[in-house]
């Protein structure tokens, strides 16, 4: 196989981004299957489908904390390896691979012990009721045992993507998706087994794409191998990897303490229908969250690639059709929303006193997400450049700085219907944080090109 990634830094940069955004958007969109297609099938059991869903709801903080522990590490090493070929230095590269795989292994090992022994005490923390508790256990005590799947298919996924090998990277998700979506039925239905096959189906599903990336990575066909010799914990190597992918670590872990505040606010003033409505508002975030940074995960080999070269004028192109492509999307899936809420309600319900909920929920919640396109277009370059501080700052201030204190101010503000208020902190902390984070974006991002 040729090594030669030159391409990246010569192809004309419209064509490359489509070539490289395309099979990452879709590998998103597929990867949203997984923890989607449980709930769409918890969600339509007989008779219980809506606690059930409510149960396998309040586990999400713990799944996002997953997920976040291998983006934190993925996003952390594959830009860095980016930049790295982008000079020519590929053992560098390989020695950051090998790093990274080291750290998700270990990380995966305590994640899974920590799951195991405190999901039930999580889940209660977290807003399960006495209703509830026991489907999200059921689920959780299945899911912990396929920590290590998820955290390396995630994980080493990046550096697949990263490479150039979008095709390949898609092919990962696409895999353990469909496998997903055939096992949840069999094992939900088929074997009458409830939340625990969704659960037993997804850790399968994940086993699968984790054999399609390990293979790939310690195959030939890679440019950047896994090799045995360079899977270590170096600090020189671990400590820069945690530091730049700790922003989307935040920005993902974040989701799981919003998800725990948001949560607890809504079962005091809405009960388990609000918590309910807010698993299916999560899910449809997720449905226009992922597809943002799968076109980031596109653009970032390029972007990290020609940075890496000196080569300015493509790095500012590459940011710019980045920008174009994420407003277009998040404007044409916020329109859909908030003219066909019930239509994306019911793919997960069908009870009628939720379904009504959701539906009001939804215009609501996401009434700012037009805007998003932004948002993420912007924290994803400022990660492409390795600049960590900047990218950090970004999720904190729409994270921890705005949106968690204003879940538990809007309901003393509006008190004819707290409930809504709730739901309404999300769409004020987006627009305040994005305009905090265009000020910030032009002053680093010319400061950025000024050093090349």
């Amino acid at each position: 196989m040729n090594d030669d990634r030159d391409f990246l830094g010569k192809e004309p940069l419209g064509k490359l981004l489509w070539r490289l955004a395309v099979p990452t958007v879709l590998a998103q969109l597929i990867n949203m299957l997984y923890n989607i297609v449980d709930r769409i099938y918890i969600g339509h059991i007989p008779e219980v489908g809506a606690l059930a869903l409510t149960g396998v709801g309040v586990c999400m903080p713990l799944i996002l904390i997953v997920s976040a522990f291998a983006a934190l590490v993925g996003n952390g090493g594959a830009p860095r390896a980016s930049i790295s070929m982008g000079k020519g230095d590929k053992e560098s590269a390989e020695k950051i691979l090998g790093t990274c795989f080291a750290m998700q292994l270990v990380i995966s090992v305590i994640l899974t012990v920590v799951l195991l022994i405190w999901n039930r005490d999580f889940l209660l923390a977290f807003g399960a009721s006495e209703n509830t508790i026991e489907y999200g256990v059921s689920y959780m005590n299945i899911y912990s045992l396929g920590t290590i799947f998820v955290q390396l298919t995630l994980g080493m996924n990046f550096f697949i993507t990263a490479q150039g090998f979008a095709k390949t990277g898609m092919l990962s998700v696409l895999i353990g998706a469909v496998a997903n979506i055939i096992l949840d039925p069999i094992f939900i239905f088929g074997l009458n087994m409830g939340v625990r096959g969704a659960a037993l189906a997804t850790i399968l599903s994940q086993a699968l794409s984790c054999i399609w990336v390990l293979s790939f990575l310690f195959g030939k066909k890679t440019t950047l191998r896994i090799r045995w010799k360079n899977v270590n914990l170096k600090p020189e190597l671990a400590l820069p990897t945690l530091a730049l992918g700790s922003s989307v670590f935040v920005m993902q872990a974040s989701e799981s303490v919003i998800s725990i505040c948001f949560n607890s606010s809504l079962l005091k003033y809405g009960g388990d229908v609000a918590v309910g409505a807010m698993t299916i508002l999560t899910s449809v975030m997720q449905f226009a969250m992922l597809p943002l940074q799968g076109l980031g995960q596109g653009a970032q080999p390029i972007i990290s690639y020609n940075y890496g070269a000196k080569k300015k004028e493509r790095v500012r192109g590459a940011f710019y059709l980045l920008l174009k492509a994420s407003m277009v999307y998040a404007v044409v899936l916020w329109g859909a929303v908030m003219l066909f809420p019930k239509l994306f309600a019911g793919m997960f319900t069908s009870d009628p006193t939720l379904l009504e909920f959701t539906g009001t929920a939804l215009r609501v919640y996401l009434c700012a997400m037009f805007i998003f396109g932004i948002q993420l277009a912007c924290q994803l370059t400022f990660m492409s450049l390795g600049n960590a501080k900047a990218s950090i700052l970004v999720a904190v201030m729409r994270k921890f700085i705005l949106l968690i204190p204003l879940i538990f101010i809007m309901p003393a503000i509006l008190r004819g219907n707290q409930t809504m208020a709730v739901y309404m902190a999300e769409p004020i902390a987006d627009i305040l944080a994005v305009c905090f984070t265009v000020v910030l974006f032009r002053q680093q991002f010319k400061k950025a090109l000024s050093q090349i």
